[in-house]
């Protein structure tokens, strides 16, 4: 919301990239301009998308922090560096809470039309411990329930559709922790019935159909037939587009 951006001294050197704490490895590079380059040039796009977006989708994934020990920040990612510089620890639902509520409130301010709308990601964290990752899922789910009752948000259950619906180890994929594309798009039905009218999801349809059709791969690029099939998408493209402008 405020548009600061990072600067070198939020940087670090590590196994010769240069990182930050607060971001995943993709914004890594062998420089720190180029990867100050990365994080402001996305953290500007975001600042403007903010203010004109409608919806907000906010997923939780896990209770458990790394705190770094030199300064106390919580960091998004360790970059790998050694364990005894972290502080391992669960935040607790309270905790959540205080530093959730006052930016509920700032984001209604900042973007009044905004609709925001939490899930808790069934994506397992073993590495905590199948017992500690239900404690996280727990907290989580509080943290949840408090923030929809004490702000104008809602709730979609994606969590309790993998745990209670499926509830087979058939819907993970191979590494048992990650729901299957079985599971993926059964939790994406279900949103779908109940956020899009009949409307939506009929142009989903005809939009799938047509990224199926650009997909296509023919045996023979050169012929008539398959020039045809290619000006009949394009008719299909420009029609929608007539209708539905909006639409990339």
């Amino acid at each position: 919301m405020d548009g600061t951006l990072f600067d070198a001294p939020e940087l670090f050197q590590h196994n010769g990239l240069w990182h930050s704490f607060a971001h995943h490895g993709s914004f890594s590079s062998a420089s720190p301009e180029q990867t100050l380059t990365m994080i402001n040039g996305r953290l500007e796009t975001a600042h403007e998308a903010l203010k004109h977006c409608r919806h907000l989708f906010i997923t939780f994934g896990t209770a458990w922090i790394f705190r770094l020990k030199s300064t106390g920040q919580v960091v998004a990612n360790c970059h790998k560096l050694p364990a005894n510089e972290f502080i391992h620890e669960r935040i607790s639902t309270d905790a959540f809470v205080d530093r959730w509520m006052p930016l509920m409130h700032r984001l209604h301010q900042y973007n009044p039309d905004l609709q925001i709308l939490f899930t808790v990601s069934p994506v397992r964290h073993l590495s905590d411990g199948a017992h500690e990752n239900q404690l996280s899922k727990a907290t989580l789910l509080l943290l949840v329930e408090r923030l929809c009752k004490e702000s104008n948000t809602s709730y979609f259950p994606a969590y309790e559709l993998m745990l209670d619906d499926l509830r087979d180890y058939r819907f993970y994929a191979p590494d048992m922790t990650h729901p299957s594309q079985t599971a993926i798009d059964y939790v994406w039905e279900r949103f779908s019935d109940c956020f899009f009218d009949e409307e939506t999801r009929a142009l989903m349809i005809e939009i799938d159909k047509i990224n199926n059709e650009l997909q296509h791969r023919p045996l023979f690029p050169d012929s008539k037939a398959y020039q045809s099939f290619q000006q009949q998408t394009k008719k299909k493209i420009m029609m929608l587009q007539q209708h539905y402008p909006f639409i990339k």
